[in-house]
């Protein structure tokens, strides 16, 4: 009995104010446990009826269904992390897949279409990632060098205190951090409020809410098992990727045809 297991096929069907709606369930769900259908709706700041209307079209047969789903997924979750290699390798697949899913799933036209706008501008784009995620950052420079712009990657923190000071108003960053709290990024966003720079920022983080989300322009969320060897996260970032391509693809969707930074093979 998980909660996006039942949701996922429905996203697709909910308007703009039910992702909103859903957004907040997501990241909010250990405060939503246990709370009344009056409580959730009041953090929501709709109305009971409004809420019941999108837990019903969520596939859930009432509010009552719809926490339990809720309980049961959070005691679950804290199970794998607790012991992630009790689940077998099969379902790991599965889980892989649906992890991978979900994070497509979610995406919302948009926010692609409103970053691919910004693309069409030919900001300097700025790439920010540490850890795990760091290692997968060089194929995303890769990808958007390739197609013409201007990327900075820095590889340590003394780089990119000097890559900070390059942002502008113009600039595109990306920001990528799980869990949302870097305490580095965090900072770097709160200087350039405080130095009045207002780039386009582009978060990716886990889907829960956090401060590097609260901060950003766009947030997009993935969804991926939390998975500890040797001290070290081998958690999969493979959505990551996925999401970076589609912002790109999005780009060549909507601009492809006439932007000067793509060109057409020659045909021999």
């Amino acid at each position: 009995m998980n909660f996006f297991d039942i949701v996922g096929p429905r996203l697709k069907d909910l308007s703009d104010n039910e992702h909103k709606l859903f957004d907040f369930v997501v990241k909010n769900m250990d405060e939503i446990n246990g709370k009344s259908i009056r409580e959730v709706a009041s953090l929501c700041y709709v109305s009971t009826a409004t809420f019941l209307r999108f837990v019903r079209k969520l596939g859930f047969s009432g509010f009552s269904e719809f926490t339990t789903v809720i309980k049961f997924t959070l005691m679950n979750h804290q199970e794998e992390q607790e012991n992630p290699f009790t689940v077998p390798q099969t379902d790991y697949r599965n889980e892989y897949t649906k992890n991978i899913e979900e994070s497509i799933r979610v995406l919302k036209a948009d926010q692609l279409k409103r970053i691919a706008d910004k693309l069409a501008e030919h900001p300097h784009i700025f790439l920010f990632a540490k850890d795990t995620t760091k290692h997968l950052t060089e194929y995303i420079k890769y990808l958007f060098s390739m197609s013409g712009f201007n990327v900075s990657f820095p590889p340590d923190k003394d780089y990119r205190r000097l890559a900070e000071q390059q942002i502008t108003d113009n600039s595109l960053v990306f920001i990528m951090s799980f869990n949302g709290e870097n305490a580095e990024f965090v900072k770097l966003i709160n200087g350039l409020i405080r130095q009045g720079i207002s780039p386009m920022i582009v978060s990716i983080t886990e889907a829960d809410n956090n401060t590097i989300q609260n901060l950003s322009d766009v947030n997009f969320y993935i969804f991926t098992d939390k998975i500890t060897i040797n001290e070290t996260d081998i958690g999969s970032r493979i959505s990551v990727i996925a999401i970076m391509e589609l912002i790109l693809y999005q780009y060549i969707e909507s601009y492809g045809g006439h932007d000067f930074n793509l060109k057409k093979n020659s045909q021999h």
